[in-house]
């Protein structure tokens, strides 16, 4: 069974999956597989250099500030840019996922799930939610952003009021994760496999 982690921007959901491979489930962090996705997958560097030019990458790397900057102010770009990524980190999901069995409880810890159209890929959905007040706060403390940075990173995210619909479990991290969120979800995996 696989599950989908997501949230909008500093919710817990690093914290989360973290606290999860702890205990020996398997996650599978779709930001950090499309960062190693974009240095590294010929297709998705030729066709980001063709978008942003061949000064984008530096020393084989993507010059991520840069491409930040670019996209969270110019939507069409930020579509463009996830059209390139992903559907190539959907199937190197796809193929990560055939290590398990079909039977075994693991993750996808995605901050677009929706956006993205990856939770097509999970059979349940937990969504870690959090005021925008503590949200701006958390980020601006962990990235060293101005409070218009985030606004606007938070803006190209789907509101967690259309998230919330579409969850199973919805959990609150205003004041952190939760002491009883590993029971919480093992006592929830027990009810909803069948």
């Amino acid at each position: 069974m696989i599950i989908g982690i997501t949230g909008g921007i500093a919710s817990g959901k690093s914290t989360l999956s973290s606290l999860l491979k702890t205990h020996g489930f398997p996650v599978y962090d779709s930001d950090l597989e499309a960062r190693r996705l974009q240095n590294e997958h010929p297709a998705i560097v030729s066709q980001t250099k063709a978008l942003f030019g061949d000064d984008i990458y530096v020393d084989g790397q993507l010059n991520r500030p840069a491409v930040a900057a670019l996209v969270f102010q110019n939507p069409e770009l930020l579509r463009k840019l996830t059209d390139i990524v992903h559907p190539v980190v959907k199937a190197d999901f796809l193929q990560w996922t055939k290590q398990f069995n079909p039977n075994q409880l693991i993750f996808i810890e995605s901050a677009v799930l929706f956006e993205a159209n990856f939770d097509g890929l999970v059979d349940k959905v937990i969504l870690l939610t959090v005021s925008e007040e503590i949200r701006i706060q958390r980020v601006m403390e962990r990235d060293g952003s101005t409070k218009e940075q985030v606004l606007a990173r938070i803006k190209n995210q789907i509101p967690d009021t259309e998230k919330i619909p579409k969850s199973d479990l919805v959990i609150l991290t205003d004041q952190g994760l939760p002491d009883d969120v590993l029971h919480l979800i093992i006592s929830w995996q027990d009810r909803i496999i069948p």
